[in-house]
């Protein structure tokens, strides 16, 4: 068999066999296959897509790739929960304690920012001593106990993917369904999971723009998941605007605890979907039948703490000092405080959402490439809505710095993203446009 024969044929677009498939995977990871021919047949498939039982063998192919982690020590149906990426996206540190709290553990392997998404390690490692590099005997260990542990993914998790993501960045190959799709699930299948429940973003600061586009991959990854056994539900949510108000780490890290001393309220968008994905996790865990039940398990363990308790036993767990669940406006503060302000009245139009978070980047709270160093204490609060009335002068967001030439940056970015007109937005986007199940 030849990598070259391979190409040819998905440039042809016919179907690959399981064999071809795993044989390019094997040679992928050995290095037997040159980076310009993997290169090729990367080209290939985002020309020609693949078919649904190619995406299936080549995602199971990457999953065993390196390390597959075996949770089956762990009483009950774990439940992982995946986001395609997005801006002030907290729902992870919200959704966990509470669903873990309801009975469901959650055993997540997650992964760090890169670009204008926020990582959810970046975002504990705010709270000093937090160290996400737990071993996998400890990571179950801890899930056993507390029902609850997010880590930082295995070296040798999914080696094949790390290959391949590394040259879709710089080859063009990045915007292929199949592509995106087992690169997801490879990952979500290696972490043991029982079940996943996939958030899948559309809007400005997506990597989806348009909402067919985002539901046509939720479905594909839904059906990657139950043609190897995984139940699997996907929503599709709105990214056109900052899904919480605050973006950056210790700013969304306060946000989440805010939310889960009730704090913030029920009907936020940032609450909204982190309750609509724990419906989901509760009911594919076992814990409930319908999603109206599951609410109100979710709700009931945010009003009487048990969520807050559950975040707390996770920053121990990880080393930190949860007393930051007590105090959260002790978490790091900047140095700097600037309010961007509308420079006229009327309505927010639109918001370039990708800009935001390349503005929260900008400041140091986000990498440009996996070897930057976070700044834990920057970022933005973005206080005005898609359709909020504004008077010329008022704050629209606050922009958190150490930096002055950076805090210029970032505004100057702001000033780009935001939108002020005389009239309302004729159409908001809705905040969860549809599931994939």
């Amino acid at each position: 068999m030849r990598a070259v024969d391979i190409i040819l044929k998905k440039r042809y677009g016919h179907e690959l066999t399981a064999e071809e498939i795993r044989f390019v995977v094997s040679g992928c990871v050995s290095g037997e296959i040159p980076d310009y021919q993997l290169s090729a047949l990367l080209m290939a498939i985002c020309f020609q897509g693949m078919s649904k039982a190619e995406i299936a063998e080549l995602t199971m192919a990457m999953e065993h790739s390196g390390d597959v982690v075996d949770l089956s020590e762990i009483p009950g149906i774990k439940v992982d929960k995946h986001s395609t990426g997005g801006v002030g996206d907290t729902t992870t540190l919200i959704l966990a304690p509470l669903v873990a709290a309801c009975g469901v553990p959650v055993a997540k392997m997650s992964g760090r920012g890169l670009g204008h998404t926020g990582g959810t390690l970046d975002k504990l490692e705010s709270v000093p001593g937090v160290r996400v590099d737990m071993d996998t005997e400890t990571f179950i260990k801890t899930v056993k106990k507390t029902g609850i542990a997010v880590i930082g993914q295995s070296q040798n998790l999914v080696p094949a993917d790390k290959i391949l993501y590394a040259l879709r960045d710089v080859t063009g190959t990045v915007d292929s369904i199949p592509l995106i799709a087992s690169s997801i699930m490879s990952k979500k299948l290696a972490a043991g999971s029982d079940a996943i429940v996939l958030d899948v973003k559309t809007g400005s600061g997506a990597f989806m723009k348009k909402p067919e586009d985002a539901m046509a991959l939720a479905r594909t990854m839904v059906e990657i998941g139950d043609s190897v056994g995984r139940r699997t539900v996907a929503l599709i949510t709105d990214m056109s605007q900052p899904l919480g108000h605050a973006v950056g780490n210790a700013l969304e890290l306060r946000e989440a605890i805010l939310a889960l001393r009730g704090q913030i309220d029920e009907s936020d968008n940032l609450m909204q979907v982190a309750l609509a994905l724990g419906e989901r996790m509760l009911m594919l865990g076992g814990a409930t039948k319908s999603a109206g039940e599951a609410r109100e398990k979710l709700l009931a363990a945010k009003r009487s703490g048990a969520g807050l308790e559950k975040l707390r036993e996770l920053l121990i767990a990880l080393g930190g000092d949860g007393r930051c669940c007590d105090h959260p406006d002790e978490l790091i503060t900047a140095k700097l405080a600037i309010p961007f302000a509308a420079e006229q009245e009327g309505y927010i139009c639109s918001m370039d959402t990708l800009a935001i978070g390349e503005a929260s980047l900008l400041l140091g709270a986000g990498r440009s490439k996996k070897t930057d160093v976070i700044d834990p204490a920057v970022g933005l609060i973005v206080h005005a809505r898609l359709g909020d009335r504004v008077e010329k002068g008022e704050a629209v967001a606050t922009v958190y710095a150490n930096d002055e030439a950076k805090a210029a940056s970032a505004m100057a970015l702001l000033r780009e993203a935001v939108a002020v007109e005389k009239d309302p937005p004729k159409d908001l986007p809705p905040l969860i446009y549809g599931s994939a199940e």
